[in-house]
């Protein structure tokens, strides 16, 4: 049987970075004997807030190359709030990648274990399970590495939205779609802004293409009430940059917080997966750090890297974060459990 190789690179980052990282590389490490014709190769590189202080660079060209050359990329968490360029930013190592691998596609399923985990009432296991396509390479983000006039006395940031940008996310969510319940939402605000009038436009132009799935348009304002109100109207979201980015920690917080929020960020050929949430350098190195965010990422991962037996470890892990889960004891603090970092990925192990 041959065996096929995969590149991972690993950035650990900053913060709850690498102790989460770890997490799900013992993760990987328990799995890959189940898959016997794959094996894995990890490549770990310094990137983050943390690399700057020592080196000058948050993404020095050597790590950015190892990223380019893996099959897939894993990152922990990147940048610290107190170390920021002279403009005031913090620095984003993560957004560099996305750009500059043009990885338009970010992916961030939301799924509810344990009713008790949403703040929301009369919620059980699977009401809440959806998914937010944020295009991540346009939008309101484009504007920022713009640079700031000193004692201006304004400051305008641009929305880009093109047609290549708009067609390409627009069809990844579709085609999510067709994999779920094929139902798919635009979130917009074409009552106000003419970019995503042009938005909506080439959503219903693409909509044609696919009959067999409900497409419908909401603003953001109404899908934000939406989603506490009724998030089970929802099954794929697809959305501009800044409203990705802002919905996905309202979705992650109706079903237990940012440390059950993986994500992938995908382009035609690499892919960045990661927790959704930042670095939380308050609590990093007190092995209090929920790593099931990490963990579910890396099942991204694999699932994506569409080996059969990839896609088989992928669906193990799954399945074993949900065995834990059930129990709703099994939780770490941030979700108001008593569970360590290491003891919660132990119970996962277990199942796998």
């Amino acid at each position: 049987m041959t065996t096929t190789h995969f590149n991972i690179a690993i950035l650990p980052g900053d913060g709850i970075g690498e102790e989460i990282t770890e997490q799900a590389v013992r993760v990987l490490n328990t799995i890959e004997p189940y898959m016997e014709s794959v094996k894995f190769h990890l490549d770990y590189q310094s990137v983050g807030a943390g690399e700057f202080l020592l080196n000058g660079d948050p993404l020095p060209s050597s790590a950015f190359e190892a990223c380019k050359k893996a099959d897939a990329v894993l990152l922990g968490a990147m940048g610290l709030p107190n170390v920021r360029w002279p403009d005031g930013r913090e620095m984003a190592p993560q957004l560099d990648l996305r750009e500059q691998m043009d990885l338009y596609a970010g992916l961030r399923p939301i799924y509810l274990y344990h009713g008790s985990d949403s703040p929301l009432k009369g919620q059980s296991p699977g009401s809440i399970d959806l998914l937010i396509v944020r295009e991540s390479t346009e939008g309101l983000f484009s504007s920022r590495l713009n640079e700031r006039i000193p004692n201006a006395d304004e400051v305008r940031d641009t929305l880009l939205i093109t047609r290549k940008g708009c067609e390409r996310i627009i069809k990844v969510a579709f085609e999510e779609a067709m994999k779920r319940r094929k139902k798919v939402s635009l979130i917009e605000k074409s009552n106000v802004l003419p970019s995503m009038v042009f938005f909506n436009e080439i959503f219903f132009e693409i909509a044609k293409d696919y009959p067999e799935v409900e497409a419908n348009s909401v603003y953001v304002d109404a899908a934000s009430l939406f989603l506490v109100k009724d998030p089970a109207r929802f099954d794929v979201m697809v959305t501009e940059n800044m409203f990705g980015d802002i919905l996905s920690d309202l979705a992650a917080g109706i079903v237990g917080g940012m440390g059950m929020a993986p994500s992938g960020d995908l382009g035609e050929d690499a892919a960045v997966f990661q927790p959704a949430h930042g670095s939380a350098p308050d609590i990093a190195g007190q092995n209090i750090a929920n790593p099931v965010a990490t963990i579910l990422s890396l099942a991204l991962m694999l699932e994506w890297l569409d080996h059969p037996q990839t896609i088989q470890a992928a669906r193990r892990i799954q399945n074993a974060v949900v065995s834990v889960l059930q129990n709703p004891d099994n939780r770490t603090p941030d979700m108001g459990g008593k569970l360590s970092t290491v003891s919660i990925t132990d119970l996962i192990i277990d199942q796998l």
